[in-house]
């Protein structure tokens, strides 16, 4: 009988790849800026193909089942993919949410149906973090004791080592991107969270093209939580190429990752950018989407990548950043 979609996760993947023609018309951009709209997930985000694939893995190994409780410390983005799913196969869904997170991310998650606790909330995590001695991996042990802890089978997904997670772009985004630029892609840009994204879409496209370049995008110092006073931050971005950020603050997938170069963006550039592209071509970005097209136009700028294919992964779109200062209804800021 038709087309009919019976389920969320047929809506999944299948992204569009789109060029911005009229933004490098305005500023004569040599280079062809061609962003992966992920904002086209179901829940809204990348993020989406990494929780389908993660649920889908705990459950091929029988480590989840119907009426388990899925446990995940994310910024919003995978535990909003994770909630949708969990509510489409039947599972309770906790979350540890990262300090500073939208409300509109908070809203979504609550809609879902899951419990939203503070990455404080986690036993250990206040008094480690007042002491000096909270690192990922103290993070993660901390969150695994906790659901160890609880009377009914608690799952921590755990997107920072679980390997379903880079598996779901090597799997799904990198061949879509290859197929749409009929394997033309010689720059790809991305943020890192989790670094699950970039490195799945790396480790696929360097077995394809060896002298592709890959360029990770990390929020400047003064855009990071707590960076500044009033800070315009970009949320989704890990530390990543920051050799004063001390390998046991990032995500494991980011330790020894090889990459040819990490740019810093400042989230007032990644702001004006969002807001200049919402006017010439349509398209509503979020903070972290802005920030790695902000980071290619940059690419795009340098003479030898003339007439070359630079791919951003744009992550979601600005739905979830309207009570941030990103897009403010105060006419004069620009």
């Amino acid at each position: 009988m038709g087309n009919i979609i019976t389920n969320i996760e047929q809506l999944v993947g299948r992204t569009p790849l789109f060029e911005f023609e009229n933004y490098e018309k305005k500023h004569d951009v040599k280079a062809k800026l061609l962003g992966k709209l992920e904002y086209f997930n179901p829940s809204g985000s990348v993020k989406d193909r990494a929780a389908l694939n993660m649920i889908k893995a705990a459950e091929r190994d029988g480590i989840l089942h119907p009426g388990d409780t899925i446990v995940e410390n994310t910024s919003g983005n995978t535990g909003i993919g994770l909630a949708a799913f969990s509510a489409s196969r039947g599972y309770k869904l906790t979350v540890f949410l990262e300090p500073g997170q939208s409300e509109e991310r908070q809203k979504i998650l609550r809609a879902y149906g899951a419990e939203l606790k503070s990455m404080l909330d986690v036993p250990g995590v206040p008094e480690a973090l007042a002491n000096g001695t909270f690192t990922t991996q103290f993070y993660q042990d901390a969150i695994q004791a906790y659901c160890d802890a609880q009377p009914t089978h608690h799952f921590f997904i755990n997107q920072l080592i679980n390997e379903a997670n880079p598996r779901a772009h090597y799997e799904t985004t990198g061949p879509e991107i290859w197929e749409d630029t009929d394997g033309k892609v010689d720059i790809l840009v991305a943020t890192s969270g989790t670094a699950g994204t970039i490195t799945g879409l790396a480790k696929f496209f360097r077995e394809r093209n060896k002298d592709i370049k890959i360029v990770a995008v990390q929020a400047d110092v003064t855009s990071r939580p707590g960076g500044s006073e009033n800070p315009q931050t970009i949320d989704g971005t890990a530390p990543f190429g920051d050799p004063g950020f001390p390998d046991g603050l990032k995500a494991p997938f980011i330790v020894g990752f090889d990459y040819d170069e990490c740019i810093d963006v400042k989230g007032e550039d990644a702001y004006a950018l969002g807001r200049e592209i919402t006017k010439t071509d349509g398209v509503f970005l979020g903070q972290s989407a802005a920030a790695a097209l902000y980071a290619a136009t940059l690419v795009a700028a340098r003479p030898e990548n003339e007439g070359k294919n630079i791919v951003a992964i744009l992550a979601d779109n600005g739905m979830k950043y309207l009570s941030t200062n990103m897009y403010p209804l105060d006419k004069k800021v620009q």
